[in-house]
């Protein structure tokens, strides 16, 4: 039982005042509590391979305490960001140079766009279904990066 921070008398542990002198009683903290505590790593997982935004997720996973020591998850995560930069390299990069280009009637960066979301998606299965898929070579500069502390 605490103790009045006043007079010293014996208040209950949910009590706001004391019931001797009126005194408002320290309200202790309460301990913070993880958002990503109820997330369950295959989820945590999934969300990386989101397409076009799971970038954001990923960034959340890395720096959350809950996956700092999972492996698994952390290679998703970094895959799903290096899918992410894959796809910004087609769109800020490729589009505009082949757009540029006189006579370009063959649409390369729709077709690599293309592409980009059927990994994503087929990530998303492989990921929903409990595996590990390490794509190539994306799958090994995530490796390589969550293998770093």
């Amino acid at each position: 039982m605490p103790y009045c921070s006043h007079c010293g008398n014996q208040v209950g542990t949910n009590d706001i005042f004391c019931s001797r002198c009126g005194t408002r009683q320290p309200v202790a903290p309460r301990p913070a509590v993880d958002p990503l505590s109820r997330l369950s790593p295959r989820v945590a997982a999934a969300l990386c391979y989101i397409p076009v935004v799971g970038w954001i997720a990923s960034i959340i996973v890395l720096a959350s305490d809950r996956f700092r020591h999972d492996h698994r998850i952390r290679f998703h995560a970094f895959q799903g960001l290096y899918l992410f930069v894959a796809w910004l390299i087609v769109d800020q990069v490729i589009r505009p140079l082949f757009s540029g280009l006189p006579g370009a009637f063959f649409p390369v960066h729709k077709v690599l766009d293309v592409i980009l979301m059927l990994t994503w998606i087929f990530m998303l299965v492989k990921v929903s279904h409990d595996e590990t898929y390490s794509l190539p070579i994306i799958g090994d500069l995530a490796e390589k990066s969550a293998a770093e502390r």
